[in-house]
């Protein structure tokens, strides 16, 4: 990779952890007027219907043919599928805070998918700067108060189940990039989540008897504004930036810019929202960017 384009992988992990920082948000905002498989369902049916028309007028090259779509579509069961759901229900049964927390291991979990599969290992100061960074995101979820992990012990194995998703999802992209663009990997993801949660929700709809209602929701426009960001910005633009950087940057190094999420998500919470900042969110969000400043730094050489 030349000089000028070596950091274009890191730009585009910076640029998928702000546009996931602001889903939190979005999707706060959306689910005040929409069930959540609802939600989910509209969401990769924008994304699918945006990048079709992109394909069809030629703006985007995809070309499937004499390639393991099976493959595909096991990769797409893990992300989006599996992960949304375990997430979904697993936030349900447990605090913000412990659903962070749980998320926030993501790194660890690739760090360790990859030494094992990928024979990626990190080295010993990698592995010290993808501590730190998971711990300024510990950091901050424990100093946000009433972490209560032995009452929702259910929830926090689901949310390991979201864990796990997201790990073998991220081993998975990097292998696949030897065999499809990033803009195929995306277009197959987002597929697959409409196929899934589009059928749950009609499903759920035509056991409520209310069918007629399934579209409902689009006549209101914070659902709208919900749906078009997590749907085009966040689904599209935002998975082609993290399958993009997966298919250029080592998986132990490149999980860890999930964890700008979080700072991302205090930064729109504080400045849109008026959430209150204290002083833990920037020890902690510190921590959280020395680990990733520190875990590209000393990487290996490729």
């Amino acid at each position: 990779m030349s000089q000028r384009h070596q950091w274009l992988p890191y730009l585009a992990g910076l640029s998928f952890s702000i546009i996931f920082g602001l889903s939190f948000m979005f999707t706060k905002e959306g689910l005040t007027v929409i069930q959540p498989f609802h939600l989910l369902a509209f969401r990769f049916g924008v994304a699918v219907l945006f990048m079709t028309l992109l394909r069809m007028i030629g703006l985007l090259k995809m070309s499937f043919r004499g390639k393991n779509i099976k493959v595909l579509l096991f990769l797409s069961l893990f992300q989006p599928v599996i992960y949304f759901v375990c997430e979904i229900i697993g936030i349900s049964k447990t605090t913000a805070s412990e659903a962070g927390m749980m998320i926030a291991l993501i790194p660890v979990v690739v760090a360790i998918l990859s030494t094992l599969f990928l024979k990626e290992p990190p080295t010993r100061l990698q592995s010290l700067f993808i501590g730190a960074s998971v711990a300024g995101v510990f950091f901050i979820m424990y100093m946000t108060g009433n972490v209560a992990i032995g009452d929702n012990l259910e929830g926090m194995f689901i949310l390991l189940g979201a864990v796990l998703a997201a790990g073998v999802f991220n081993i998975m992209s990097r292998k696949l990039s030897l065999h499809f663009s990033s803009v195929e990997i995306t277009y197959g993801m987002m597929c697959m989540g409409l196929i899934s949660f589009g059928g749950v929700s009609l499903i759920q709809h035509i056991l409520a008897g209310n069918l007629g209602a399934f579209f409902q929701p689009l006549g209101h426009p914070q659902a709208v504004v919900s749906i078009f960001y997590l749907g085009l910005v966040s689904s599209v633009v935002g998975f082609f930036m993290m399958n993009y950087m997966l298919s250029k940057v080592e998986a132990s190094r490149s999980a860890v810019f999930a964890n700008l999420v979080t700072i991302v998500s205090i930064i729109a919470g504080v400045v849109i929202l008026g959430d209150p900042f204290y002083w833990y969110h920037l020890v902690g969000g510190g921590l959280i960017i020395i680990g990733v400043w520190g875990t590209n730094h000393f990487r290996r050489a490729m």
